[in-house]
C-alpha cells in the first residue's frame, strides 16, 4: 500500500536550518511529482514546494529563497532543506503527491522558537 513517512522535524531557533526527509513506497516514485505540504495549528494544510518527476521545483512566496526540494529516485526519497528558519514555519510538514491524498504520513513536527 502507499506509504509516505517523514523524518527530521525538530525544535529549532529563529535563523536556524533543518533536512527533512520523506520515504515513499507503494508508488512509482520517479514518475510523480513529489510536494512538501505543512499545517500550522489551526489552519488549513498548504503546499510550500514541489518537485516533478523531471526535477523543476516550485515554492510557495513564503519560503522561497529559504527552502530546497531535492529528491533521489534511487531511495523513493524526497528532502526539503529549510534554512533561515522563521517562527511562522512552526508546523506539522508532510510529503505527498494529489493522486494520494487518502493516505498521508504521520508527519514531522518543526518548532522554531527561542
Amino acid at each position: 500500500q502507499v506509504q509516505f513517512v517523514e523524518s527530521g522535524g525538530g525544535l529549532v531557533q529563529p535563523g536556524g536550518s533543518l533536512r527533512l526527509s520523506c520515504a515513499a513506497s507503494g508508488i512509482s516514485f520517479s514518475n510523480y511529482f513529489m510536494g512538501w505540504y505543512r499545517q500550522a495549528s489551526g489552519k488549513q494544510r498548504e503546499l510550500v514546494a514541489g518537485i516533478t518527476s523531471g526535477r523543476s521545483t516550485n515554492y510557495a512566496d513564503s519560503v522561497q529563497g529559504r527552502f530546497t526540494i531535492s529528491r533521489d529516485n534511487a531511495k523513493n526519497t524526497v528532502y526539503l532543506q529549510m534554512n533561515s528558519l522563521k517562527p511562522e514555519d512552526t508546523a506539522v510538514y508532510y510529503c505527498n503527491n494529489p493522486r494520494f491524498f487518502g493516505s498521508w504520513g504521520q508527519g514531522t513536527q518543526v518548532t522554531v522558537s527561542s
